[in-house]
């Protein structure tokens, strides 16, 4: 969700009573575009991504319940299903057999009255604990999402216009159709801003566990139930980390570490607006344990810590997905690949808003330190059409066009490798052409990888979008820098030594921007690998 902190900066929240509408929802403006819902959509428009999901039309953003389900990998995600800008939130509902191709179900989860209908997760109660099932019906899907009521007239004591409570709806037939629970709301607070609850199964508990947010008390609270409806208080984590902005959207979920399933860890991530390190809406993960109960930080780590998952501007309101099977056992999720900051103005239409690609998440030891790291999934892999290999070669205190060596391209895959040599910087651009490029190059002084869009395309939508964001990084222990990136036709995502950092950012360049070149600045750099595969889309015309 989102809140009118986006917009009118935390410290208004400070001096009066505002309206919040956390991770999956924005400024509360009420005024809606309807003009994009009248366009037909093509997929082809300008702007459109080609490999990522995007709505047909209007806007989107958090993605909500993540559930795979008998061979069916379930994406909802918030909705409005009357204009191209925040407002009368919903569910939408998305289905692909493969985590690539998406089929668009419509809307399944309505605003009504005066609930929207903000974020949340979704599970499959394979044994009825909650009972929505009757004899020979299919194990009931459950989605549990705040809803947000706008009251008839504010709350006396505090002053709140809106209220937020925890409440489901359940499905009988695989997420084709949804009905909400007669007993809604089942879980209150008297906080009026309490969101996003994240719920799964703790197997050793043997419980359901709900994590949601207090977003003004930068704390996150852990509920438990062995009915779905019924909810017991268990502990509170926070303030810890980053406070600057509201917390919002946690998840919670367990990893082995360095692939050991015999050493885990409970990771619980926390989105925070505004305030990121890139700017605006992002998010940070917290390393510990969770006994059922309690969240504790892992020992040597201080509250004061604050780790990131992702470094650019364009990463928010990530979940991960319940009921994985465990014979794949990977712990996988998506975020919404925009921020606050610029949402309801870039220049798309007749959608607005993308979700990243999916990723694998991985507890990897880095110099001492367990560290949160992220995978492309492999199932990318399908997309992948004209395959280059480069040989080795050094770069000069210079930038080489890799046209002639048959690499360019709109929507592409780049594996790069780089030993510094006495270079000051190094790295590729990519998108280049008609004065456009976005780079993605590597700082030797400062050891830190970075994505600059100072010149990337179309920026007039926000003064402070044309920037450059840095992530620390080291070189790996063979002395090179890897970067894994994936272009489309307005974004750029890096995973930077496999993962170890993240910068996902949206780019809005000319169509015929698809040039992509190597640089080296102040020496020679030794380019010892390059991998470039050109990407199907993955929609069907």
């Amino acid at each position: 969700m989102n809140t009118l902190a986006s917009y009118i900066g935390y410290a208004v929240l400070l001096l009066a009573p505002v309206l919040l509408v956390g991770c999956n929802d924005t400024p509360p403006s009420t005024e809606s575009d309807a003009s994009a819902s009248d366009d037909t959509p093509t997929f082809t428009e300008p702007y459109r991504p080609q490999f990522h999901y995007t709505p047909p039309t209007n806007w989107m953003n958090d993605p909500n319940g993540l559930v795979y389900h008998e061979g069916t990998y379930h994406l909802f995600h918030q909705y409005n299903p009357e204009g191209i800008q925040w407002g009368h939130m919903s569910w939408y509902h998305a289905t692909s057999e493969d985590l690539v191709h998406w089929e668009h179900e419509g809307v399944a989860i309505p605003e009504e009255g005066n609930e929207m209908i903000f974020s949340g997760s979704a599970l499959v109660d394979h044994d009825n604990t909650s009972g929505f099932a009757d004899d020979g019906d299919p194990a009931p899907m459950v989605a549990v999402y705040t809803s947000h009521y706008t009251l008839d007239e504010p709350d006396p004591d505090t002053g709140a216009e809106t209220d937020q409570a925890q409440s489901l709806a359940y499905s009988l037939d695989g997420g084709d159709t949804w009905q909400k629970y007669a007993g809604n709301p089942v879980l209150t607070h008297n906080d009026a801003n309490f969101r996003d609850p994240n719920v799964s199964w703790h197997e050793e508990s043997e419980q359901w566990i709900m994590t949601v947010a207090l977003p003004e008390q930068h704390k996150v609270q852990f509920y438990a139930s062995d009915n779905l409806t019924d909810w017991t208080h268990l502990s509170d984590f926070g303030p810890a980390g980053a406070t600057t902005g509201i917390w919002e959207c946690p998840d919670l979920f367990e990893l082995p570490v360095d692939g050991d399933p015999n050493d885990t860890r409970w990771v619980l991530q926390v989105d925070l607006n505004p305030g990121a390190i890139a700017g605006g809406s992002g998010a940070q993960y917290f390393v510990g344990d969770f006994d059922g109960e309690t969240f504790t930080l892992d020992e040597g780590i201080s509250e004061d810590d604050t780790h990131w998952v992702d470094y650019g501007t364009d990463f928010y309101a990530a979940i991960s997905w319940n009921d994985i099977p465990e014979d794949d056992g990977r712990r996988l999720w998506v975020g919404w690949m925009s921020n606050w900051d610029y949402a309801n103005d870039k220049p798309t239409s007749p959608w607005r808003s993308a979700q990243s690609i999916p990723r694998s998440l991985h507890l990897t030891t880095v110099d001492d330190e367990i560290r949160l790291t992220q995978q492309p999934v492999e199932e990318l892999h399908t997309l992948r059409d004209t395959h280059t290999t480069l040989d080795a070669r050094s770069v000069a205190n210079e930038t080489v066009s890799l046209a002639d060596d048959g690499i360019a391209g709109t929507t592409l895959e780049l594996v790069a490798e780089f030993e510094p040599g006495d270079a000051d910087a190094f790295g590729l651009n990519v998108r280049t052409g008609n004065n456009e490029e976005t780079v993605i190059g590597y700082d030797t002084a400062s050891e830190s990888v970075y994505v600059d869009r100072t010149n990337a395309g179309e920026d007039s939508f926000h003064d402070d979008f044309a920037q450059r964001h840095d992530a620390p990084l080291a070189v790996n222990d063979d002395g090179r820098v890897k970067l894994h990136v994936f272009v489309d036709w307005s974004s750029v995502e890096v995973f930077a030594n496999d993962g170890a950092r993240l910068l996902t950012h949206r780019i809005f360049p000319d169509a015929e921007s698809d040039g992509v070149s190597v640089f080296a600045e102040g020496g020679t750099a030794e380019l010892t690998r390059l991998e470039s595969w050109t990407l199907n889309s993955i929609w069907a015309r």
